[in-house]
């Protein structure tokens, strides 16, 4: 375990880190989980292995600290990540980034290029969502204000999310949870997707096949971002199939 302070409070995001050939490969996860325990397997996998591998948890979830003066927008958490990353002596790294985890990516390649040689985003938020209450994820958090959630609104969510999801969302902070939910529902400005359609690095998105063709997808692949369906598999693509994920990534950063 590593970890490096972020901001002026002297808060700290904290990651696993695996030694390996350079470039780095970072590995971010989603709303309410962690990395080490949604990529671990894949970081380690044949097709994946040997390069240096930094498995983050952004600062609210995991093994991060959990500050209360902290905004949890996306471009607060992109701006605390890349001081990670410098902290660590990354730079060009491979971004392995998944759900809102993608989304802070997007943003983090946007705003500190220079830390970012290659995108691999994984079923990532690309846009805003409206907010629907009494439903799992960020629209349903979000339809809670953060005095309602504290309060009892979290107790909702874990009842809806089920025990595999709450088994790391539980490890986040109830405001970092609260806030971070708002912002990746409200989306950036330009969104998520303009940002990505107007980056020049390398960039693929993975997707469950099940879910069909991908909102947008015309316009992603004609400025360069390569889509790849992966079968046998919902959301949590690296989990709910595991060969199949640690291919479709080999592939993709194996891409020019």
């Amino acid at each position: 375990m590593r970890s490096a302070v972020v901001t002026k409070g002297e808060d700290r995001i904290r990651w696993v880190e695996l030694p390996g050939a350079e470039p780095a490969r970072v590995y971010v996860h989603g709303l309410g989980a962690t990395a080490p325990a949604y990529f671990a397997a894949s970081a380690v996998h044949p097709l994946l292995a040997g390069h240096r591998s930094l498995l983050v948890d952004l600062l609210g979830h995991g093994h991060s600290d959990r500050p209360e003066q902290f905004s949890y927008t996306l471009e607060a958490h992109a701006d605390a990540l890349a001081a990670a990353l410098d902290s660590a002596g990354v730079t060009g790294a491979e971004l392995i980034a998944h759900s809102m985890g993608g989304a802070v990516a997007i943003v983090l390649a946007h705003r500190h290029p220079r830390l970012v040689s290659r995108l691999v985003l994984v079923d990532a938020n690309l846009d805003p969502v409206p907010v629907v209450p009494r439903t799992a994820g960020s629209s349903g958090i979000a339809s809670y204000t953060e005095e309602e959630f504290s309060a009892g609104g979290w107790a909702e969510v874990r009842d809806r999310v089920g025990a595999h999801w709450w088994s790391t969302m539980r490890l986040a902070g109830r405001s970092a949870l609260h806030r971070s939910a708002v912002h990746l529902a409200a989306g950036t400005t330009p969104t998520m997707r303009e940002l990505l359609l107007e980056l020049k690095i390398p960039r693929s998105y993975l997707l469950p096949e099940a879910d069909g063709p991908l909102a947008g997808a015309e316009a992603l692949r004609a400025a360069g971002v390569d889509i790849v369906p992966v079968p046998d598999c919902g959301h949590n693509i690296m989990l709910d199939n595991p060969e199949a994920f640690a291919r479709a990534t080999a592939d993709a950063l194996a891409r020019g």
